[in-house]
């Protein structure tokens, strides 16, 4: 049932005065007709009504006091609403603020109102999985982070979801094997100590190792924070680290990579992590760039500074110029950017708008790119890792794209599969609830 291009809503689209011709049409990048007006009626659908979609948008922005996912709902609903909602329904974003600690209660309240949640993300999701599961809440998040939640039940993540696999197996057969061979046999690994981090350690330090790495050093710092970071970047010294992968917050990093540098030491190369992609960890680390070697894999979704060269990410950066000025597009805001026009589109292409329509027509996608935001993920399986991969590279003069040797625009998809042989959980089904497919309306 995909929307015929009839007359009035081409009509309806060229009326629109020439200066806001641009930004009013309904097209992303290559997705044509993403939002536009329609004769939608009464719904007797949660969060749905004839004239509207309540979704709710999860955030930690109550602990981490930033703003990214509901800035991204904001700019994403203004833009689609103008240019008449999903077929002639406004979307309503409410942000669901999860605070850290509070994801429990920000799904309940959640699954009192809200049609779907829609490009958000908590640090630690699995807390609310369970929660979600019972009250059959489709979720398309931006991020998913612990392992109950990614790949759980009524979850699509645009980038797709391999529950059991390690996604960054393209990115560090490069770094270990191409790139700095000579780092293999001396990799360390530094990580907050926290939940999430703690098991992110065990499946990396495995994963270096089944790809033919070793781990020689392995350290936990408080998560709250360390005053004096010279007793670590000994460690690393004295260990003869050559590559370092760091799992924690960028700030920390920031302050390791200058007591490393003060020590006049330098690995061959830092994973500094794609929660360091940004401008924040530039300004942070100072100087230490300049000696430092920092690289993240963003997930196969085209960089920032790729966007002359990319219409969709530009067009993202023109929509928050429009919609939210003087707010800055990240990373994340460029994944909640997917998974809202994965909801979008598959919300658009339902003659009845339910939560089983909008869910089937998402895991229909086997080749989804947001439009040109990111390399094509298959959400038809969830066993099926990525093969393409982008590595971004901090420098003195900002981020870049590195010299992984890319093979389609921004990305390359020659990604070895590896998946773990340790059990490190699973993710929640329905069945763990005793709701089945058949449930969902």
């Amino acid at each position: 049932s995909t929307r015929s291009e009839d007359g009035t809503q081409s009509a309806a689209r060229t009326a629109t005065p020439a200066a806001g011709a641009s930004t009013a049409s309904a097209d992303f990048g290559t997705l044509k007709n993403v939002c536009g007006p329609g004769t939608a009626k009464s719904s007797s659908v949660q969060g749905v009504t004839g004239t509207s979609i309540q979704v709710g948008v999860m955030s930690d922005i109550g602990y981490t006091k930033n703003s990214e996912f509901p800035d991204a709902a904001k700019v994403f609903t203004s833009w689609c609403n103008a240019a008449g909602g999903i077929n002639g329904r406004k979307i309503v974003a409410v942000t669901r603020d999860s605070a850290l600690t509070q994801v429990r209660q920000a799904v309940l309240e959640a699954c009192k109102s809200d049609f779907a949640l829609v490009g958000g993300g908590s640090a630690l999701d699995a807390l609310g999985v369970q929660d979600r599961l019972k009250c059959l809440l489709p979720a398309f998040p931006a991020q998913s982070s612990q392992i109950g939640a990614i790949g759980s039940d009524l979850q699509v993540l645009s980038g797709g979801a391999a529950p059991g696999y390690f996604q960054y197996a393209g990115y560090y057969t490069w770094l270990l094997k191409d790139k700095y061979p000579d780092s293999a046999q001396q990799v360390g690994i530094i990580s907050g100590d926290s939940p999430v981090t703690k098991v992110m350690s065990a499946q990396f330090k495995e994963a270096v190792g089944g790809l033919g790495g070793k781990v020689s050093y392995n350290d936990l710092y408080p998560a709250a924070g360390v005053s004096d970071w010279t007793p670590y970047a000994q460690s690393i010294k004295n260990k003869g680290v050559k590559g370092l992968v760091f799992l924690g917050d960028f700030a920390s990093l920031a302050k390791l990579e200058q007591a490393l540098t003060d020590i006049g030491y330098t690995p061959d190369w830092i994973d500094a992590n794609s929660n360091a992609y940004g401008p924040a960890f530039l300004q942070l680390a100072g100087p230490a760039l300049a000696k430092q070697h920092n690289y993240a894999e963003v997930f196969a979704t085209a960089p920032l500074e790729s966007a002359a060269d990319n219409p969709a990410t530009q067009q993202v950066l023109d929509l928050f110029k429009k919609y939210a000025p003087g707010k800055q597009v990240t990373y994340p805001v460029l994944r909640a950017f997917s998974a809202w026009l994965l909801f979008a589109a598959s919300a658009r292409d339902c003659a009845e708008l339910t939560r089983t329509c909008v869910y089937d027509n998402a895991v229909k996608q086997t080749a989804w790119t947001a439009g040109g935001l990111q390399a094509p993920a298959d959400l038809s399986r969830s066993d099926l890792p990525s093969k393409c991969y982008t590595v971004v590279e901090a420098t003195a003069k900002g981020w870049q794209l590195a010299d992984f040797k890319p093979t389609t625009g921004t990305y390359r998809c020659d990604a070895p599969t590896y998946k773990y042989k340790a059990d490190y959980g699973k993710p929640a089904t329905l069945a763990s609830v005793g709701k089945s497919m058949a449930d969902l309306k």
